[in-house]
Formats: C-alpha cells, structure tokens, sequence
C-alpha cells in the first residue's frame, strides 16, 4: 500500500464537503485546470453547503453540464455509502484520490453546540479512513488521502511569537479546534499504523466567493451593504493570517499531486491583520462609514493571534500565495455586490447564531 513517490497525478478524485465554501472553489478550479480529471462530489448539505455554487457543472436549468463531474448528496458517517464510493469498478476511472474538506467549521456554533462537531469531524473522518483503508486492501492501487485541517489547533500565539510551524504542539482552545486536531491524530494514526498515503494540511483563514455569510469577512459586507451594525468581538484586536481561497486551493492541489504522505504542510497568507482593521478596510471599499462597528462581548477561548510558517511549502513543494488581501478583498467585495442572489437567502439562518452569540 505504501506509496513513497512524491510526484502524484490523480484521475478521479473524492471531494467531501464539495458543496462548501472551500470545497466548491477547489472542485472548480480542478476542473478548469485539468480536462483529464474527474471528480465525485459528496456532500450531506447542512446549512454551509450551497448546491447551487456549482449547479453549472451539473448542468441544471437545461444546461449543459460537466460530464466529468458527479454530486453525491450523502453523509461521510454512512459506512456503506463511502465503501460503495470507493469499490473498485464503481467508476471509471476508480478514485484514486479523496481530499477531505467536509467538517462543522464555525467556532461560534463549536460553542453553542459542540456535539456536532465530534461527531462530524471526528467520527467521520474515521470513517473515511477505515473505508480508505478497507478499499486499498481489496484493490491496491496508488492513491492519496489529503485532509484539510486548520491552524486553530495550534491555539494561540503571542504578539511576539514566531508563526506556526508543522512541528508546533497541538493546543486547540474551542470545541472546533479540538475535533479537528482529534482529526488530525486519526489522520497521523492511519498513517502510522496502517501505512495509509495520508497527508495533513493546515490552513490559515480563507476568503473569497461562496463563503458563508456568517463568518467574518462576507458578514461584514453583508450588513455594511445594508446599512446595519457590524458587530466586531472584544477590542478588535485579534489577529489573523488571511489567505484567498484561490490560493489555499492551489496550495491543497500542490500537496495532492506533489505532498508526502505522512506529513503536515502549512498554509498561509503570510498576510496577519488584526480584525478591526480588516473591517475598516471592508468599509472602506464599501463608502461606508466606520461607525458602523460596534465592539461586542468577547467570545469565550477566542484565540489572540495566528500566524503560520509557510516554508516547508515554498521549499519543498515550490507554492506561495499569489493573491494580495489589497487586490483580493477588492474582488471579494465585488463578488459579494454583484451575487445577492446565492448569498441573501442565507441570511436568516446566519443571522440566528450571531443573536444567539452577540445580540446584533
């Protein structure tokens, strides 16, 4: 089963999680970049994930679609379907792939209720394993098995502290970043135990098209088109490591076809901003004034800072952001102001957690 080659072309690859937000821009931007790959998209579709962010490849409204493209709507626990997914002579060609980006990712909801997360995140990256596992012993083939984490599970740093690196302790400080570094140890456990051709990586905050309008950056320009209070927590101070998700797609496609299984990559923007003044530039773009924000009660465990150490990347898999948070929030913004239509009706369920959690 093993497989040590570090040079990997995948023909058919098992998106989970497809129909989210980094899901879906990872899926289009294979498909456009590669005529030769296919992909089987399974998705449960719970709140984050929108069908409709890549109905064209389905060819819906008497559209021609994607024949290489297949959406699966399905839930990564279900032990049958997955084994069924990965049978050899299922498809053709067989998956060789599976980039696991399916996972509860709002810390805010991690609070409210914690249960789905573990039961996501780590019960079923479990059984994405064991099904990987079981599929490689009855039908050996090269194969790559990616599992997207974040780098809340490092915790967090100090002002002066040196970025994240891959060696970095796991600290995880909400119920989010626990199951995913639980995840993580599950993906760490395979490899180790069963010589599964897992790779991790772990990514700093994403933004872009078809990001869920309640986290932070899609958020903000929804209720600064609309006039209303931006609710900012604590003193606005908390600093993040931004990436566009084009970016950490690209990023995730370098692991995949180039990565070594067993290990960790990090990615990042290499672009840390502290919260409030990414809002300010927000408004900026918008004409909107800055006494639209309003400081609210701080979240319990919000980490202070993030930052991550992107040079195994550069040095070993030769990728680097390409996108400026100047350039992309300006493409953000417009995407957002020209597509109220995929992102309004998902307002009202958004809006629910951010009164559970600060009264706006």
């Amino acid at each position: 089963m093993s497989n040590s080659s570090t040079s990997y072309q995948p023909r058919h690859i098992l998106v989970t999680g497809g129909a989210g937000f980094i899901g879906s821009n990872f899926i289009r931007a294979r498909l456009q970049a590669d005529d030769d790959v296919h992909i089987t998209n399974l998705d449960i579709l719970s709140y984050s994930g929108n069908r409709k962010s890549l109905e064209d490849l389905e060819g819906r409204h008497g559209e021609e679609g994607d024949d290489r493209y297949r959406f699966v709507q399905g839930d990564i626990r279900d032990n049958a379907l997955i084994n069924s997914l990965l049978e050899a002579g299922q498809a053709r060609p067989d998956i060789d792939s599976l980039v696991h980006f399916a996972a509860e990712s709002h810390v805010d909801r991690s609070i409210l209720g914690p249960m789905a997360f573990v039961k996501t995140n780590v019960q079923g990256t479990a059984v994405l394993l064991e099904a990987t596992r079981l599929s490689l012993k009855n039908n050996p083939r090269a194969f790559r098995f990616v599992h997207v984490s974040t780098d809340e599970v490092y915790g967090s740093l100090g002002v002066s502290d040196a970025a994240f690196t891959e060696s970095h302790p796991l600290s995880p400080n909400s119920p989010y970043a626990a199951s995913k570094a639980a995840s993580d140890l599950l993906v760490r456990a395979y490899y180790q135990t069963y010589d599964l051709p897992a790779i991790i990586t772990r990514c700093s905050n994403n933004y872009g098209p078809y990001q869920y309008p309640e986290k932070l950056i899609p958020l903000m320009i929804s209720r600064a088109m609309a006039d209303k209070p931006l609710p900012v927590y604590g003193d606005g101070m908390n600093v993040r490591d931004w990436i566009q998700v084009s970016d950490h797609c690209a990023g995730i496609w370098h692991v995949l076809a180039r990565g070594k299984p067993g290990e960790i990559y990090n990615i990042g923007g290499e672009c840390e901003v502290a919260n409030l003044e990414l809002v300010h530039t927000v408004l900026d773009l918008l004409g909107k004034p800055h006494s639209l924000v309003r400081l609210v009660r701080d979240r319990p465990g919000h980490d202070r800072r993030y930052a991550m150490d992107i040079s195994r990347m550069r040095r070993e898999l030769g990728w680097q952001p390409e996108l400026s948070l100047s350039q992309g929030l300006r493409d953000t913004v417009s995407w957002y102001r020209d597509n109220h239509a995929w992102w309004e009706p998902l307002l009202g369920e958004s809006a629910q957690v951010a009164r559970e959690l600060y009264n706006s």
